[in-house]
């Protein structure tokens, strides 16, 4: 079984999940709005109120909507994290850090 740690509204109707195995999706929900729980979230000022309900582990809307967890996991788009290579973050932290030391003098 699998729970949603986090969400993030992208655009249309599309939603950027974390999940407890470190995984991040993205899920298209626009064709799984039917009925009367889901029909309303068609309206994108309603879907964007998408936000995380700790206490079931998922996604739930402002209308009372939620989806269950394992279906998010289902059709969710595994995205790849994006690699940097080694030398280059350690660059980028050195080069901050000099920065920083010298905004305090």
């Amino acid at each position: 079984m699998h729970y949603v740690i986090s969400v993030e509204y992208l655009s249309g109707y599309k939603l950027k999940l974390g999940f407890e195995d470190g995984s991040m999706r993205i899920a298209d929900l626009a064709s799984h709005l039917d009925g009367e729980v889901f029909a309303p979230l068609k309206i994108l000022r309603l879907f964007r109120t998408a936000r995380l309900n700790p206490d079931l582990d998922t996604v739930v809307w402002s209308n009372g909507a939620d989806m269950s967890p394992d279906f998010l996991y289902e059709i969710g788009i595994p995205i790849k994290a994006a690699s940097q290579p080694v030398g280059q973050v350690a660059e980028s932290k050195a080069k901050y850090a000099a920065r920083r030391n010298t905004d305090n003098r």
